[in-house]
């Protein structure tokens, strides 16, 4: 499954409840913060379904957090990043522009440790702004009543996709083992590593060529099929008009008769 790019979750400040989250707040999070312990997963509108089918449905994890000083309109702030594994789901939902606010839920006194711990993360369409409770966040979509909401931050998710190695690089790699040769056997060995290595170029250029040469035959190919497509329609066309009609006698004038007047 994907993992996220780090983002921002929440800058020390105001709640939507009129509760503040302070830089300590936040420290203790980052510090805090381990899935193995608690897991804080991300829901919509902060809603936490029980059906695995539901649309409310858990829609991935948070898989790591960190704090970081930013600056805002009001000077440097400290605020919270996090890393999440989210589910198809969410991508598609993120990339269809819908639901790019997040939330944070924490609880203040988490499991009696009098410590603040991320327990939830909501995605919701509703930016908020400071000091408002724009959410309109009911009592009951808290895991606890003493949580708390920290204003909504609009997010774009990206995602960190695994690099392939390449064929050259890893031609280097291989003869890299072997390169603690001396004497002749290190000048041998390093002209079957030139001639290895520049193999490997000439393969992947031809795979180059190889995939472009598929690209333009399939272009082709459409082409051609489009133009036999229009021949027969043509072709059925010319085999319905009425060829064997007979044809209207040409004009020959009058006859000849002269006629008299009565």
């Amino acid at each position: 499954m994907a993992k996220s790019q780090f983002f921002r979750v929440a800058t020390e400040g105001a709640t939507t409840d009129g509760r503040n989250i302070d830089r300590a707040t936040i420290e203790q999070i980052a510090a805090s913060y381990n899935p193995k312990t608690y897991g804080a997963r991300i829901w919509l509108e902060h809603i936490r379904g029980i059906l695995p089918d539901s649309q409310f449905k858990a829609y991935g994890d948070v898989i790591a957090v960190k704090a970081e000083e930013v600056d805002t309109d009001s000077g440097k702030r400290l605020a919270l990043f996090a890393q999440i594994e989210p589910t198809p789901e969410l991508v598609a939902i993120n990339k269809a522009k819908q639901k790019l606010y997040t939330s944070l839920e924490i609880q203040p006194d988490f499991a009696d440790t009098a410590q603040p711990y991320l327990v939830g993360l909501g995605v919701t369409d509703s930016p908020a702004s400071l000091g408002t409770d724009a959410l309109k966040f009911s009592a009951n979509r808290k895991q606890q009543s003493t949580n708390l909401f920290s204003t909504a931050v609009e997010v774009e998710l990206v995602f960190d996709e695994p690099a392939g190695v390449k064929l050259a690089d890893a031609v280097k790699n291989l003869l890299s083992r072997f390169s603690n040769k001396s004497g002749s056997d290190a000048a041998q060995f390093a002209d079957i590593s030139e001639a290895v290595q520049a193999l490997a170029g000439h393969v992947v250029t031809a795979n180059d060529n190889y995939a472009s040469a598929v690209a333009r035959l399939e272009k082709a190919e459409t082409a051609l099929t489009a133009t036999q497509q229009e021949l027969a329609a043509f072709k059925t066309q010319m085999d319905e008009a009425p060829g064997n009609a007979p044809r209207r006698p040409s004009a020959t004038g009058n006859d000849g008769t002269v006629q008299t007047e009565f």
